[in-house]
């Protein structure tokens, strides 16, 4: 009989309270809160396309994507997903398939429960 052993891959994500804090500060509440559903939105939007591009093996574009979403994560304190992102683009730099795979596959992850946990701070916030 076979055994299979089933992981749960589950990380926390840490959504930088201060970094928000700051962004309210400088823009209002108006404004905070269009750049941060405006990023949430470009955030979703450019996880389904890294998934794409690496289907598509564009890894050149991919390393784009990935950048891009350092970028917009680390303005609304998803540092943990802009880590990952950058683990991503090592990989790509390293030609390591296995692991652009799996690196992917996290950020994908990451990003998910990131979106999730900003969703839930708006929630209460409200």
């Amino acid at each position: 009989m076979d055994q299979f052993l089933k992981i749960r891959l589950k990380e926390t994500v840490h959504v930088d309270q201060d970094r928000l804090a700051a962004l309210y500060a400088e823009l209002g509440e108006a404004g905070a809160e269009d750049v941060v559903c405006r990023a949430m939105e470009e955030l979703a939007l450019r996880l389904s396309h890294c998934s794409r591009l690496h289907a598509a093996t564009n890894m050149v574009e991919l390393r784009k994507c990935a950048r891009s979403l350092i970028a917009i994560a680390d303005q609304i304190g998803m540092h943990v997903l802009a880590r990952v992102a950058n683990d991503v683009i090592d990989a790509i730099d390293s030609e390591d398939g296995p692991a652009i795979a799996a690196t992917l596959a996290r950020l994908i992850r990451i990003g998910e429960q990131s979106l999730t946990a900003i969703w839930d701070l708006q929630d209460i916030t409200i």
